[in-house]
C-alpha cells in the first residue's frame, strides 16, 4: 500500500508527512528513504520529504512497484490528482491524506519564507515571491489543487489548525485511517515526538516558524486583507474559515 502524504505549501505539510511516515513505520511498514535507495527511486522521489512532485504516470508508476511488491511507506506531494492517482485510490492501491490551512495565513507564510531565502541569498520555491501580489497568486493556484483533493470522498482531510490545537483528537483520526495498532509502544514514542508542544520541534521534521493560525490578521495590511478575503472568500467559506 502507497500512502500519499498532499499538502497546502505551507501548511504544516513536512510535519503531516514525518508524522504519518513514523506511524507506518511503528506500524510495521517500511523507510520511505531506504525504498528509495532499494529500488532506485531518487530520480522520482526528491531527498527532502520523498516528495514525488506531479503525479504523473512517469513518475507515479515507478514509485508504486515495492508497493505493488508488498512495502507499505510513504511519500509527499503538493501537487493536484491526477487521472492515475484517482485511478490507484478507487482499486485501493494508494490512500491520501491531505492537510490544508486558511490561506491567507498559509500566503503570509510563504511571502515571509520566501524574503528569508532572498535575504540569505539562497532560492527555494518561494523565493521568487517578491510581493504581496505574488504570494495571492501563488497560494490561490494552491487552494484550487486542495479543492480537487477534498473533493475526493476518500481523501482523509485534516486542517492544520485543528491539527495544532486538538492533536490527540487528529491523531487517533489519522491511526484509524493506516489502519494500525494505535497502542502500540512505537505509536506512542511517535506521537510524543511529533507533538506541537514538544522540545526541539524544529528539528523534529515539523518546521515550525511562527505557527499561529491568525496571525495575517496583524501582520497583512487593512488593504491585503481586504484583497486576500475577497479572492479568497468562496474558499473561506467551503474550507469553513471566517472572512
Amino acid at each position: 500500500m502507497l500512502t500519499l502524504a498532499a499538502g497546502m505549501p505551507r501548511a504544516g505539510s513536512g510535519w503531516h508527512y514525518n508524522l504519518l511516515h513514523d506511524l507506518i513505520l511503528a506500524g510495521g511498514g517500511r523507510d520511505a528513504r531506504v525504498i528509495r535507495k532499494r529500488y532506485l527511486l531518487h530520480p522520482f522521489l526528491t531527498e527532502v520529504n520523498c516528495n514525488i512532485r506531479a503525479l504523473s504516470a512517469k513518475r507515479l508508476l515507478p514509485v508504486m512497484l515495492p508497493a505493488v511488491l508488498g512495502n507499505e511507506f510513504a511519500i509527499k506531494t503538493h501537487s493536484a490528482p491526477s487521472p492515475l492517482a484517482k485511478r490507484l485510490m478507487e482499486t485501493g492501491r494508494m490512500r491520501v491524506s491531505y492537510i490544508y490551512r486558511d490561506p491567507r495565513a498559509a500566503l503570509l507564510s510563504a511571502m515571509e519564507y520566501g524574503q528569508r531565502a532572498r535575504a540569505a541569498g539562497s532560492t527555494n520555491a518561494f523565493s521568487p515571491l517578491e510581493n504581496f501580489e505574488d504570494a495571492l497568486q501563488f497560494i490561490l493556484d494552491y487552494v484550487h489543487i486542495g479543492e480537487q483533493w477534498l473533493g475526493l470522498d476518500t481523501v482523509h482531510s485534516l486542517s492544520y489548525e485543528n491539527f495544532l490545537n486538538n492533536y490527540e483528537d487528529e491523531t487517533q483520526r489519522m491511526i484509524a485511517f493506516l489502519d494500525i495498532e494505535k497502542y502500540q509502544p512505537e505509536v506512542d514514542v511517535v506521537l510524543a515526538k511529533y507533538h506541537p508542544h514538544s522540545k526541539g520541534a524544529e528539528s523534529k521534521g515539523m518546521h515550525f516558524q511562527y505557527g499561529e493560525a491568525q496571525r495575517f490578521r496583524s501582520v497583512l495590511t487593512s488593504d491585503e486583507l481586504e484583497q486576500a478575503n475577497n479572492s479568497l472568500s468562496p474558499h473561506l467559506e467551503r474550507m469553513d474559515y471566517e472572512i
